[in-house]
């Protein structure tokens, strides 16, 4: 039997054909010579067209080995001993280990629950960082595992605020092609970094390329991403081919829209279901803490995996991958199944 994997938030559509065709025709004795784009006075070509594409710096745009690795960078880069990260409260786990690695302090602040969306609390978060000086704080949009993002209006209203603590914005889940947003803020706040993937929306988490748009005011981290003998070469190659292939992602989000619509339809008509809207490419249901074992078995016999989530303050939820429409269909119809 085949495993259907909808836990990992995996894009599972796969790259755009180009991508393919790149490592298809890939040109083999290009893996013997480091990149000559510092003959152009960059470093990269992906971090040239990237800088392009937002229309800044070439020198403030980073690339990392997914977002995860820029994320330690800014980690390593700025926090130190008994200094203190702030991070949203219902986060992904490695958020509340990363100050750890450095000796530092993880505070957490607040996420509300509404409705049917989680939302961030401007005026808490706000206190919480004027009561504990945190050296950075990160905030995710849309967030992991809740789905919900900050709007632009209270980002700019936090941004204003503290323009002396050193903010990661972290939008490895974004799925819009909107650039102006963050190039506006980048420019417009020298210590913000903002963070994005290719694993997601691109759907190249194999490949593993993150970059980041740095605020002017980083320097110390510009250097420290630096990278003088350039990046992986066929890697940039590929995240370039799906840079090019817009139709075919907007043809995938769209799908991933419809299925959205739909899980929350039917899985709101299982007893004690309650599902949260996602702007990310999963989504959050709080369900009966007492058929967590068992509907995870149930799902497991039939090849279907998601996430059943077990931390402190998310012990009966589980966090759905969007995945084909196919995909999405047999886990809905075997849901169906298990309530009879």
């Amino acid at each position: 039997m085949n495993e259907i994997y909808l836990d990992r938030n995996e894009n599972n559509y796969g790259p755009a054909p180009q991508c393919i065709k790149v490592l298809r025709n890939a040109d083999l004795t290009k893996l013997s010579g480091y990149s000559k784009a510092y003959q152009r006075g960059v470093k990269s070509i992906l971090s040239e067209r990237l800088a392009a594409d937002f229309d800044i710096p070439e020198k403030r745009v980073i690339l990392g080995y997914g977002a995860e690795d820029i994320l330690k960078q800014v980690v390593q880069c700025y926090l130190s001993m008994n200094e203190k990260l702030m991070v949203p409260a219902y986060s992904w786990w490695y958020y509340k280990e990363i100050a750890s690695e450095v000796n530092g302090i993880n505070v957490e602040y607040p996420l509300l629950r509404g409705d049917d969306s989680f939302f961030y609390d401007v005026d808490s978060m706000l206190r919480l960082v004027k009561d504990e000086n945190p050296r950075l704080l990160f905030i995710s949009s849309p967030n992991n595992p809740t789905g919900n993002s900050i709007s632009i209006d209270d980002l700019q209203y936090i941004l204003d605020r503290v323009q002396d603590i050193i903010v990661v914005l972290d939008e490895a889940y974004w799925y819009h092609k909107d650039n102006e947003h963050a190039r506006d803020l980048v420019n417009r706040f020298s210590k913000l970094v903002i963070i994005r993937t290719f694993s997601k929306y691109y759907a190249l988490a194999g490949v593993r390329i993150g970059y980041a748009l740095v605020g002017e005011e980083l320097e110390q981290l510009m250097k420290l991403s630096n990278r003088y003998l350039g990046y992986n070469g066929l890697s940039e190659e590929i995240a370039l081919a799906a840079m090019d292939s817009p139709d075919y992602y907007d043809q995938i989000s769209a799908k991933m829209e419809q299925d959205k619509q739909t899980y929350y339809k039917e899985l709101k008509k299982f007893p004690g279901f309650k599902v949260f809207k996602s702007d990310a490419n999963f989504i959050l249901v709080e369900i009966p803490r007492e058929i967590m074992k068992p509907l995870q078995k149930f799902l497991k016999e039939r090849g279907l995996i998601i996430k059943f989530m077990n931390e402190e303050l998310l012990n009966s939820h589980i966090r759905i991958t969007l995945g084909t429409q196919e995909e999405n269909r047999m886990l809905i119809n075997a849901m169906k199944e298990y309530f009879g």
